[in-house]
C-alpha cells in the first residue's frame, strides 16, 4: 500500500461519512456567525438611579453616556439588591455619595467615568463611594470566573459522559444489557447514577480549585456552588448520553461541541449581551448553561441565598429531567420494549 492508497481510501472514509464532510463547513461559519452577533452588538449604557439629586446637577448629566432614573431610597436600594441597575447617586448634607451594584467591574469603571465627567466642575466636592455587591479590586477574571466554573463542569462532564456511553455501545456492553430483563429507564438511571457520583467529585474539585487556590471572589456559601455545579453537570450528562445514541464513533460525537456547546459560550454570560437584539437574548434563555451561570454569579458575586437562584435550579432539574427521558426513548433505536 503506498501513499496514493492510503489518500484514496480516506477520500472514501469522507465520502461516506456525509454528515462529518457537511459538519466541516458548516460549523466554521455557524461559530463565526455567533462571533459576528454577540461581538458587533451595540455598547449597552450603564442604568444609575438619582436619588435626592438637586436639578442644577441632574441638568449636568450626558443623556446619552446612561440611562437615568429618578427613584427614591428605598427603590434604589431594591434595585441595587436585585441588581437591576448598576448605580445610585445620592445627595446628603449637601454631598454627593455613589453607591455602585458592584458585580460587573467593567460597569462599575464606566458609571465613575461617566459621573466625572458630569461632576466635572470645581465646585463639587469628591464623591464618596461604596459597592453593593463585589469590591473595589473585584477584577474580570472573578466577574467572568463563575462562568468559567460552569462551562468547565458542563463540557468535560459533556465529553466524558457522552464518549463513555458512547463505549459501551460501540464495545457492546449496552447491547448485552438490553438482551437481559432489565428495563430502559433503570438503565438509563443506573448510568446517571454512577458517573453522577464522579460528577459531584468533579463540580467539588472545580469549584473548590477556584474559590480557595485561585482566589476567586466569593461572597456566598461554597454549598450553594455545589448545588448549582452539580445540577449543571446532571444536565450535561444526560444531554451528553442523549446525543451519543445518534453518533457511530467518538469522531461524530465530537461534532456536537460546534453545535451543542460553542453557542452556550456566548449567550451564557461570558460576552456581554445587553446589547443584542431581544430575538438573540432569547436564544440564552433555552441554553443550560445561561441558567447556571446566572446562579453562580448571584452566589459568588452578590451572596445570594437559594431563594433567590431557585428559578434556575428548578431550571436546570428540568433539563436534566427532559433529557433524561429522551434518553429512554433514544434506547428504542437498541430495543423495543
Amino acid at each position: 500500500m503506498n501513499t496514493w492508497s492510503i489518500m484514496k481510501r480516506i477520500l472514501k472514509q469522507f465520502r461516506r461519512d456525509k454528515r462529518s464532510v457537511a459538519l466541516m463547513i458548516v460549523a466554521p461559519v455557524f461559530v463565526l456567525t455567533l462571533m459576528w452577533l454577540v461581538l458587533d452588538s451595540d455598547d449597552t449604557q450603564p442604568e444609575i438611579a438619582l436619588v435626592d439629586v438637586p436639578a442644577p446637577v441632574q441638568e449636568k448629566v450626558d443623556e446619552d453616556a446612561a440611562d437615568w432614573v429618578e427613584m427614591s431610597q428605598p427603590e434604589a436600594e431594591e434595585a441595587l439588591e436585585e441588581a437591576s441597575i448598576d448605580a445610585v447617586v445620592q445627595w446628603e448634607n449637601g454631598s454627593p455619595s455613589l453607591t455602585l451594584e458592584g458585580s460587573n467591574p467593567t460597569t462599575a469603571g464606566q458609571v465613575k467615568e461617566v459621573l466625572s465627567e458630569a461632576l466635572a466642575s470645581g465646585a463639587q466636592p469628591d464623591i464618596e463611594v461604596d459597592f453593593w455587591h463585589g469590591a473595589d479590586d473585584l477584577g474580570l477574571f472573578d466577574y467572568i470566573g463563575p462562568v468559567l466554573i460552569g462551562f468547565f463542569v458542563f463540557f468535560f462532564v459533556f465529553i466524558v459522559g457522552g464518549v463513555s456511553f458512547l463505549r459501551e455501545r460501540t464495545q457492546g456492553t449496552l447491547e448485552r444489557l438490553l438482551a437481559t430483563p432489565i428495563k430502559r429507564r433503570e438503565l438509563v438511571y443506573g448510568y446517571l447514577g454512577g458517573f453522577g457520583l464522579f460528577t459531584i467529585i468533579q463540580s467539588i474539585l472545580i469549584a473548590a480549585f477556584s474559590i480557595y487556590v485561585l482566589q476567586m471572589y466569593m461572597s456566598g456559601q461554597f454549598f450553594y456552588v455545589i448545588i448549582v455545579t452539580f445540577l449543571l453537570a446532571l444536565t450535561a450528562l444526560s444531554l451528553g448520553t442523549l446525543l451519543s445514541a445518534f453518533a457511530k464513533n467518538e469522531f461524530q460525537l465530537i461534532q456536537f461541541i460546534p453545535l451543542v456547546i460553542v453557542p452556550q459560550v456566548f449567550f451564557s454570560g461570558l460576552f456581554p449581551t445587553e446589547g443584542m437584539a431581544v430575538w438573540l437574548q432569547a436564544i440564552g434563555h433555552v441554553m443550560p448553561l445561561t441558567y447556571g451561570a446566572e446562579a453562580l454569579r448571584g452566589i459568588m458575586l452578590r451572596g445570594e441565598g437559594i431563594a433567590s437562584f431557585q428559578v434556575e435550579l428548578y431550571v436546570l432539574l428540568g433539563f436534566s429531567i427532559l433529557f433524561t427521558t429522551l434518553n429512554i426513548f433514544a434506547l428504542k433505536r437498541h430495543r423495543s420494549l
